[in-house]
Parts: structure tokens; C-alpha cells; sequence
């Protein structure tokens, strides 16, 4: 196989085990159907896309026909991150007809998910092209496909948030309750993990300031409006780095974008994304 991607580090360390559920779920204990097939028979297949998409998920495809058969052939036409057009040829395959058939779905399912993730992001990357802001995914992702999902955002233009609960803090709202205020719990932060960085969400200019001096590294402005947004950003003057967050859409997001934060964070670029409609057509 020829592979064309390189994954971030995230991402290729959990693909193997990714792709093994999926076809433990699908395959179980035999695929009945494919075995009507002579096992003999060797056979040609093309994928191809049904509409307008950014391609994203090479590796998980090409993973799924190396565990199903490692002598089924991937041939690709397109890369990660590249823009299809309908009916646009996306990968070739050659091999046991039996295996091209029980690795289809699971192969399929992967690079419809990511590449229509990418797709949703490039739109709204696109909005903000001519901006500074960097456009953040969140943790709203599909359980057990976090990894994938957050390589395909950047496939599609836009920036990862942190991975998990792990590698940096978000103290929100209840966080905040129930460590006894901002001030304390920014301070308890930075005593029990030095070096990791420290994000506050923030609900009022009242809560920026407390942030501020308390040495957030990245505030959260939640819900604000773009006004308050501004004045939110006049009085940072640079101390930390500002993200919007809260119901941003389509509609509004350029109006946010400039505004002067640092950064937008919108869950939608993960669990609002619809699959890309994608073909297989076999022959002999």
C-alpha cells in the first residue's frame, strides 16, 4: 500500500485498536454473506464520492484492508485534506473479492465520518480565512473515535483544543463553585501541575478581571456578545489569550471572529457533522 499521510502522533497511536473494534463489531464471528463467493475470486473495486467534500481518513481505510486481508492493494487518487467533486474517483482496490466486500463498510464508515468532519470545518475555516482567529474543536466527539476526529478538524483547516481532561485545564462554572472561587482554583492549577496550561471560563467583564489577575493563561468568554466581547478584549491588553465560546454559528462567526480574540471554540466542527456519501463499485 502506498500511504501518503502522516498522522500526529495522537492519532496513529490508538488507530490499530480503532480499527479493530470496528471490524470486531461488524465482522463478529465470520461474514456469512461474503462467503457465498468463491475465495478464489479476485476482483476490482472503486470508491468514489457522491458530492463535494475535503477527503480526510486514508489511514484508517487503508488499516481496515490490511487487518481484513494484508494482500488486498489500496491504490489512492486523492490525499487528506484535498477538496473532491462529485463522482471523483477517490481510492482504487484489487484483491480477494471476499475481503474488498467484508472490509467495505468498516472502510467506508471511517472515511465518510472524518472526511465529512473535515468538510463541516473547512466551511467554517473558510468564513474566517481573513482573520487571525484560530477556529478550536472541543470534546464533543463520538466516543472512541476523539483521535480520528480531532485529525480530521486539522485536516479541514482548523485547530485542536486540548485532547482530553489530561493535558491542560479548562476550570468551568462548576469547577469554579466547587473549588471556592477563581482566584483559588487558578492558583490550586498552577501548584499541582506546573507548566500545564491553565484555561478559566468566564461569565461577565467582573469574572475576566478576577481571571486576569489571577494569571489564567487562556480565558474563555462564555456567551458573550460581540460587544462585550470587544470590551473584553481592550481591557486583556495582551495578558492572556481570549476564546469565545458559546452558540456561535455560521451566521455569526465572522462578526466574533473580529472582535480581537484568539481564538473560537464551536463544538459543531465534531457532533454536528453529517457523513460524506460515498460508493463502491465492484467488478471482476
Amino acid at each position: 500500500m502506498t500511504q501518503y499521510y502522516n498522522l500526529p502522533e495522537y492519532a496513529a497511536k490508538d488507530l490499530v485498536t480503532t480499527v479493530e473494534r470496528a471490524l470486531a463489531e461488524d465482522i463478529g464471528s465470520g461474514d456469512i454473506t461474503a462467503q457465498l463467493i468463491p475465495a478464489s475470486q479476485i476482483a476490482d473495486a472503486t470508491v468514489i464520492t457522491r458530492e463535494s467534500a475535503i477527503v480526510c481518513g486514508q489511514a484508517w481505510v487503508d488499516e481496515v484492508f490490511r487487518q481484513v486481508d494484508p494482500t488486498v492493494v489500496v491504490n489512492w487518487k486523492t490525499m487528506d485534506g484535498e477538496h473532491v467533486s462529485p463522482n471523483q474517483v477517490l481510492f482504487e482496490l484489487s484483491g480477494p473479492a471476499r475481503s474488498l466486500l467484508t472490509g467495505e463498510r468498516a472502510a467506508l464508515n471511517f472515511l465518510q465520518l472524518l472526511s465529512g468532519t473535515a468538510t463541516l470545518c473547512r466551511r467554517y475555516a473558510d468564513i474566517v480565512k481573513n482573520t487571525n482567529v484560530r477556529l478550536l474543536d472541543t470534546r464533543k466527539t463520538i466516543p472512541g473515535l476523539r483521535n480520528a476526529q480531532k485529525y480530521a478538524v486539522t485536516q479541514g483547516g482548523c485547530f485542536n483544543h486540548r485532547l482530553g481532561l489530561y493535558d491542560a485545564f479548562l476550570i468551568k462554572e462548576n469547577h469554579i463553585a466547587a473549588c471556592g472561587g477563581i482566584r483559588k482554583a487558578i492558583t490550586t492549577a498552577k501548584f499541582q501541575s506546573p507548566g500545564k496550561p491553565v484555561e478559566v471560563e468566564v461569565e461577565s467583564l467582573t469574572e475576566l478581571e478576577l481571571a486576569l489577575d489571577a494569571g489564567a493563561d487562556i480565558v474563555m468568554l462564555d456567551n458573550f456578545t460581540e460587544e462585550t466581547m470587544k470590551t473584553a478584549v481592550a481591557i486583556n491588553q495582551a495578558r492572556a489569550k481570549l476564546e469565545a465560546s458559546g452558540g456561535i454559528t455560521t451566521e455569526t462567526l465572522l462578526g466574533y471572529a473580529q472582535t480581537g480574540v484568539d481564538h473560537i471554540s464551536i463544538g459543531a466542527l465534531t457532533k454536528d457533522c453529517a457523513a460524506v456519501d460515498l460508493s463502491m463499485r465492484i467488478g471482476h
